[in-house]
């Protein structure tokens, strides 16, 4: 059972070319190294952290990682199996500008009821804080995880109910880009 998942099926590989914006043969590749890393065919938490950890050997990516795993993790089963790995990845890194907004804003809908409260985004702003340490100097209207999610907040909540719709999370990605700075941290072919 433990290599059930080490060939690509060529139906597969036509299902993933349809769902993301691979070709066959970025597929091929991508699957080649996913196997090769995770001879199960399954990434799980610890091994996704690991990744994170070299990327940001200055911080503690760990929080970070968990709630990127979290959305990776489609089926919910604990594991990134390779299509949902490759999907993940497709967003992040080709997706247009609206694709790679619903993706965050479910990063940052931390309870997956339609919505991103103080906390939660507060919650994802002090993992991201914590994950690139004290490499980043930021300005002073920024410099803690509170005045970060106060300033998205005042940009993005427009009739001020302490909670963001995607709709207001579309709006205020506009107006303010470096929302969506987060998804090259979520980026793993970086």
């Amino acid at each position: 059972m433990g290599k059930r998942n080490s060939k690509l099926k060529q139906e597969e590989v036509e299902t993933l070319k349809k769902t993301t914006y691979f070709s066959e043969v970025e597929i091929k590749q991508w699957h080649k190294g996913f196997m090769k890393d995770c001879p199960d065919g399954r990434l799980t938490l610890e091994g996704f952290t690991r990744i994170y950890q070299q990327f940001f050997p200055f911080g503690d990516p760990s929080k970070f990682a968990s709630f990127v795993f979290n959305v990776f993790d489609e089926n919910k089963d604990g594991y990134i199996e390779f299509h949902e790995f490759l999907k993940a990845l497709s967003v992040t890194s080709r997706g247009t500008v609206e694709e790679k907004l619903e993706w965050a804003f479910k990063l940052y809908d931390l309870d997956h009821d339609g919505f991103i409260t103080k906390q939660e985004l507060f919650d994802i702003v002090d993992a991201i804080y914590s994950m690139v340490g004290e490499t980043v100097t930021l300005p002073e209207e920024e410099n803690t995880p509170e005045k970060r999610v106060n300033r998205i907040f005042s940009v993005m909540d427009k009739n001020h109910d302490n909670m963001l719709t995607f709709e207001e999370f579309l709006e205020g990605s506009k107006e303010d880009p470096t929302i969506i700075h987060a998804l090259d941290l979520c980026d793993a072919s970086r």
